[in-house]
């Protein structure tokens, strides 16, 4: 009899991501013949702009179809380097730019190059659930940064300063952010790099990926072009998964320092080599053209997170901070006296209601809502969260 396969310690300690397992589960249901509502999705239900298709589909019948340059095309790596240098005013060349395999590959690939066993990432919590995975998976620990929704789910500087230690590696900002919405004020970063100029030794990762994404009167910086002096240890993530509706097409990047970019490139040839090609140029026509899909999306957005949000606070027990970007909603429910898992399961289980428990996201008191989707779905949606409550 051969002897039993055994997992790595690496891949026994990996904790699948709980968004995409409710996802899955309610379209499952579904196609059982269940009535499920699902609000779980943190994915734009928008269909990609027909001009970015049509370039992908151009690219296909030119022949874009073979291997390419493992950091990207090169007229995408410029036209990014010139978004962030006109949009983000961040100074940026195509040499400090990767194009990977979505957001999450760019953190992944970072994580990697820069991680040592036993470093420190600092996260502010709550936080998108991946980021604790990402870090473990480059051997480095965790440093959970709390914060609460009395105190608006904002970092403290002086917890930040805190927090820190002399293996504290990286810091991960997330704004706006998933799952809480809050974004970060052009103030709120000046008094972080107050702090990081204190502490040389620590780098930053900034996830930008919903930074089209904003509630009226707020505004998106980029911390690189707040504090200038520091742009040689902060590193940008972003992508065309949110801001275009694009999350099946799997491009985003990752922009730095070029010795960084360099080291995630070569890893990246020895894991997924280039990003699709002609879904490159899909991207490219996305960048280069002018924001007006973005801005009527993000409008659209608005609106519905307006919905979600009101519509929420008309039921008793949640306590909810009014999200100022992204498109989440993640209210205090502990009133109601479960923890988050055991709430998300009987929503599903008893109403067709598929939420996501806050635990993971670092906050076992909330809940996330997602206000991808219909007004309908929406309506319909908070109306099961109202006969639930209603029940308790």
């Amino acid at each position: 009899m051969p002897a039993p396969i055994t997992l790595s310690a690496r891949a026994g300690a990996l904790q699948p991501s709980l968004t995409l397992a409710i996802t899955a589960k309610a379209r499952q249901l579904r196609s059982e013949g269940k009535d499920v509502v699902s609000l779980s999705a943190g994915e734009p239900d928008f269909d990609t702009p027909a001009f970015i298709r049509q370039a992908a589909s151009d690219a296909l019948e030119a022949g874009h179809t073979r291997y390419g340059p493992v950091s990207g095309e090169p007229a995408l790596r410029q036209a990014i380097a010139a978004k962030l240098c006109e949009e983000n005013g961040v100074p940026t060349s195509s040499d400090q730019v990767l194009v990977t395999n979505g957001g999450k590959q760019a953190l992944y690939n970072l994580f990697q190059v820069l991680l040592n066993r036993g470093d420190g990432v600092l996260l502010p919590a709550p936080y998108w659930l991946s980021y604790p995975e990402i870090a473990h998976l480059a051997g480095a620990r965790v440093q959970i940064i709390p914060s609460t929704a009395a105190g608006g789910f904002r970092l403290d500087p002086a917890a930040l300063e805190a927090a820190i230690t002399p293996t504290s590696r990286l810091l991960v900002l997330n704004s706006p952010s998933n799952p809480t919405g809050m974004v970060l004020g052009r103030h709120e970063l000046e008094e972080i790099a107050a702090v990081l100029r204190r502490h040389p030794q620590l780098l930053v990762v900034c996830d930008e990926i919903y930074e089209f994404l904003l509630a009226p009167g707020h505004s998106h910086h980029s911390l690189a072009a707040v504090a200038p002096d520091l742009a040689e240890r902060i590193f940008i993530v972003n992508g065309f998964a949110k801001g275009w509706a694009m999350t099946g097409w799997r491009v985003g990047w990752l922009a730095g320092a070029r010795e960084v970019v360099a080291a995630a490139s070569a890893l990246q040839s020895q894991s997924t080599s280039n990003v699709c090609t002609f879904a490159q140029y899909g991207a490219l026509a996305a960048i280069t053209a002018p924001r007006d899909c973005v801005l009527a999306m993000a409008a659209d957005f608005n609106r519905r997170r307006l919905l979600l949000s009101e519509g929420l606070a008309r039921i008793p027990g949640l306590n909810l901070l009014p999200p100022e970007g992204a498109f989440y909603a993640f209210p205090d429910a502990s009133a109601w006296g479960l923890d988050s898992m055991t709430l998300c399961n009987r929503l599903l289980d008893e109403q067709g209601l598929a939420l996501v428990p806050g635990v993971a996201f670092g906050d076992d008191r909330c809940i996330r809502l997602s206000c991808a989707a219909s007004d309908t779905t929406l309506i319909e949606g908070l109306e099961r969260l109202r006969r639930f409550q209603a029940g308790l």
